[in-house]
């Protein structure tokens, strides 16, 4: 089966235990304004253009973001570094986009690599159906569980989409005892306020100790260039980065109620 990727990243250390290889699947139910990924967001193959200097003159080359690969291709990819994971305790993470976007491809692609022996971590959103997601519990070792807003509204402003289903799911893989890392982008001035921290530690105290582990992901404007090179309009265009020590007063808060917190992945 081929599935549609648009990144393979390899000695990865931000995307799960030990040093690891993260497979980006192309496609996602969500369009949030913040997103430093807006090539994921599609479900076919896009075009953008790269502006190359050489000699005082500028030179436009056409990309293309997404190739079809099959299963089989990706897990031979992936094992070039297996001595690697081995050695550290890492692995593969499978990240999007949305990964269960693809979801028959998914499941093929994790079944492949378990059954090599690798260790497994699902970098989702939550936004599925829960038999999707479900299914992969029979091959993932660790979720890696993005929420971006607590409040529907505000979800649905700034994503496109509602979070009911996204907080049902959680609650739903918290309690089938999986192990869960919630990931929150932390974007200055939408969802960085007390009252959405307020409503994300009332949560997730109601699914421990299934959670043990956040991870606050500042913003950072890296992402500018490709909004321009894809001819995407960039919502955080005139946002500054987050600088780190910036959330370590979230970081404090979230640490009081026994959580393990790093800034960062």
């Amino acid at each position: 089966m081929e599935g549609l990727i648009f990144d393979i990243r390899r000695f990865t250390v931000h995307d799960g235990p030990g040093i690891r290889s993260t497979v980006f699947l192309k496609g996602c139910p969500l369009s949030c304004s913040w997103c430093h990924n807006p090539e994921s967001q599609s479900g076919l193959p896009e075009t953008s253009t790269r502006s190359l200097a050489l000699d005082g003159r500028i030179f436009n080359e056409e990309e293309v973001s997404g190739d079809w690969m099959n299963s089989e291709d990706v897990i031979r990819e992936v094992l070039k570094d297996g001595v690697f994971y081995d050695e550290s305790g890492g692995g593969v993470t499978v990240s999007g986009g949305e990964p269960t976007f693809q979801h028959e491809f998914l499941v093929e692609l994790l079944s492949g690599m378990k059954a090599r022996g690798i260790h497994l971590a699902l970098d989702t959103c939550g936004h599925t159906e829960w038999g999707k997601l479900a299914e992969t519990m029979n091959y993932v070792d660790l979720y890696l569980y993005d929420l971006k807003l607590m409040d529907d509204g505000l979800h649905m402003k700034y994503t496109g989409v509602s979070n009911k289903q996204i907080l049902e799911n959680m609650q739903k893989l918290a309690a089938s005892g999986k192990k869960i890392i919630v990931r929150m982008p932390v974007i200055p001035g939408i969802n960085d306020t007390d009252h959405n921290f307020t409503a994300l530690r009332s949560f997730l105290g109601g699914l421990k100790p299934a959670i043990t582990e956040i991870n606050l992901l500042p913003f950072h404007a890296a992402a500018e260039n490709k909004y321009k090179r894809f001819g995407k309009d960039n919502f955080m265009k005139n946002v500054k980065s987050t600088p780190a020590e910036d959330l370590q007063s979230r970081k404090k808060e979230l640490e009081s109620d026994g959580y393990q917190v790093r800034i960062g992945g």
